[in-house]
C-alpha cells in the first residue's frame, strides 16, 4: 500500500487505545500497515488482557498500563515512539457535568501531558481526537476538548525548534460507540418504545471504519497545527431511531443539560480560517508561525460559513442509515439484547 509514511519503520502509540476508536485503529493498522511496532496506551488491565484473548496478540503489539494524568508514566511511554493517537478522554456528558475536576485532570491537563512528554521524547507527529462538543461548547466535556485542542495546536509552537509536530481530528458522532444513541436505542427497542429529547436535533453521523481512515489520512498530510473536519452527512435523531428500531414508539422526554439541538464542527467565527477541500475542512491556526501554502488545492470558505448539522447539504436516509447499521433495522426487537 503507497503511504506517505513509511509505516515499517515507525513506533506507533495509541492513547486510550482499549476503547472503539483505539481497537479498530489497532487492527486496520496490523493489517494493512504494519507498523515495526503499535504500543496500546491505557488504564484499564482487564481490557488489555481482553483485546489479548481476543486476537490482538502480535509480536510487534504491547500493552502499556498508564494514564494520561501521569506524566512520568508518559515520559517512560513515548520513549521511542515516532508517532501518536491521542484518543484517551473522558466522554461521557452527564457524569463530566457531575465530576467536572476528574474530566479536567484527564481531558485538559492531560493533554499537556501528552503534548510536553511527546516533546521531550522527540515524538514526530501527534494527532489529537477532538469531538463536534468542542465548537462553541454548551457542556464541560465540549469545554475540555475545546480547551485540549487549542492546547495540541499551540503546541506546535510549544516545541520550538524540536520536530514534533501536533494536529486535531474533528468529527461527528461515532456510530455504534459506546454511550452513544444507537446502544441506547438498542437497548430500549425490546420494550417498543424510544426515548428522544427533542424531535428537531440533528446530528452528523460517521462509521468507526471511516474515522480510522480519516485519521490515518491525516496523519500522512499535517504540517503540525491543523485541525482536519471530514465532510460528513447528517440525519435527524427521529430518523436514526426508526433505521434502529421501525415501527416503535417514540417518547420525546425534553433537551438534557448541556444537549444542543444541533451541532456545530465549524462555528462561524472559526470558518474565516478555514480551508475547503473535496472530502474535507482545514482549519488553519492562527499564529505567525504557520504556512498558508501549507492548503494548497482548497478553498477559504465563504465569509460567515457555518458547518452545522442543521443546515448540512448531506442528508441520510432511514433505509441508508438502515444499510450502515447492518440489517439490524431488520431484526426483530427482542432479538437484541439490552
Amino acid at each position: 500500500m503507497s503511504s506517505a509514511i513509511n509505516w515499517s519503520e515507525k513506533v506507533v502509540m495509541i492513547t486510550g487505545g482499549t476503547g472503539s476508536f483505539g481497537k479498530k485503529f489497532a487492527a486496520t493498522l496490523m493489517d494493512e500497515y504494519r507498523p515495526k511496532k503499535l504500543i496500546i496506551f491505557s488504564r484499564d488491565e482487564l481490557k488489555q488482557h481482553d483485546m489479548r484473548v481476543a486476537g490482538f496478540d502480535f509480536p510487534n503489539l504491547r500493552y502499556f498500563i498508564g494514564d494520561v494524568r501521569d506524566k512520568e508514566r508518559l515520559y517512560r511511554a513515548f520513549s521511542g515512539v515516532d508517532i501518536v493517537v491521542h484518543a484517551a478522554a473522558l466522554k461521557q456528558i452527564p457524569a463530566a457535568e457531575y465530576n467536572p475536576f476528574e474530566v479536567i485532570k484527564t481531558n485538559v491537563l492531560g493533554a499537556a501531558n501528552v503534548v510536553d512528554a511527546a516533546i521531550d521524547a522527540g515524538v514526530e507527529k501527534v494527532i489529537a481526537l477532538s469531538t463536534d462538543k468542542a465548537a462553541n461548547p454548551i457542556n464541560l466535556y465540549g469545554a475540555t476538548k475545546l480547551c485540549s485542542d487549542k492546547l495540541f495546536v499551540a503546541g506546535n509552537a510549544y516545541s520550538a525548534a524540536k520536530p514534533t509536530r501536533f494536529s486535531v481530528v474533528r468529527y461527528g458522532n461515532v456510530l455504534g460507540s459506546r454511550g452513544s444513541a444507537v446502544p441506547s436505542f438498542l437497548a430500549e427497542r425490546k420494550n417498543g418504545s424510544i426515548s428522544i429529547t427533542d424531535p428537531r436535533m440533528t446530528r452528523f453521523w460517521i462509521t468507526l471504519e471511516q474515522g480510522i481512515r480519516f485519521v490515518i489520512a491525516c496523519l500522512e498530510r499535517m504540517h503540525g497545527g491543523e485541525t482536519f473536519v471530514p465532510k460528513l452527512p447528517s440525519m435527524k435523531v427521529v430518523d436514526l431511531a426508526e433505521a434502529v428500531a421501525p415501527g416503535c414508539r417514540i417518547k420525546i422526554i425534553g433537551i438534557r443539560p448541556g444537549e444542543k439541538l444541533h451541532e456545530v464542527m465549524i462555528p462561524a467565527d472559526v470558518s474565516r480560517h478555514a480551508i475547503e477541500f473535496e472530502d474535507s475542512y482545514v482549519i488553519q491556526p492562527h499564529f505567525h508561525w504557520w504556512n498558508g501554502d501549507n492548503c494548497k488545492g482548497g478553498r477559504p470558505c465563504e465569509e460567515g460559513f457555518q458547518y452545522s448539522s442543521e443546515t448540512n447539504d448531506r442528508w441520510l436516509t432511514i433505509q441508508e442509515m438502515a444499510a450502515m447499521l447492518g440489517g439490524i433495522r431488520q431484526e426483530p426487537y427482542e432479538a437484541v439484547a439490552s
